[in-house]
């Protein structure tokens, strides 16, 4: 089975899942945190050049679900610029095998790619943030961090979040 060095984010609940599927599928994980690494233009390219620039991104980041970043319409340079300074934006997990580099979790192509033992329902790469009746609004700060807002209250809205 493949050795894979697999950058995620730590703590991330889709990352977990991913892991848990590739180990029972007897591969062996080498795990870094994206966060904690340098991604220059050209090592983020060694993952992401085969793709359109919007794929680049992660869709569950909250500045893109708010819409205060729109992938589509950037073009390469400005992608890389905002990838290198938050890696929370760059859709995960980045994968790793010898040289071959991968971004994102289509259970197929990892399948066709280095095998699973089991090919589950679903989108393993969507980000799960059910939490019953709590609402979750995710702000972001004018350094680029976010944070959680949560509401047991239905009627919440985003406005009620400060940074």
């Amino acid at each position: 089975m493949a050795e894979i060095i697999f950058y995620e984010k730590a703590g991330c609940a889709g990352n977990a899942r991913q892991k848990a599927l590739l180990v029972a599928s007897g591969h062996q994980l080498v795990v870094r945190d994206l966060r904690g690494q340098f991604w220059s233009n050209v090592r983020l390219l060694e993952f992401l050049a085969d793709l359109p620039v919007a794929e680049w991104f992660n869709p569950a980041a909250p500045a893109i679900r708010a819409g205060t970043i729109v992938p589509h319409k950037l073009d390469e340079r400005s992608a890389l610029a905002l990838l290198r300074h938050n890696p929370l934006l760059i859709r995960r997990p980045l994968l790793q095998v010898g040289e071959e580099r991968r971004v994102g979790f289509d259970v197929a192509a990892i399948d066709a790619w280095i095998g699973l033992r089991e090919l589950p329902a679903g989108d393993l790469e969507a980000c799960r943030r059910n939490r019953g009746g709590v609402r979750t609004f995710h702000v972001q700060t004018a350094g680029g961090a976010a944070y959680p807002c949560r509401f047991d209250d239905q009627q919440a809205d985003e406005s009620r979040c400060r940074p």
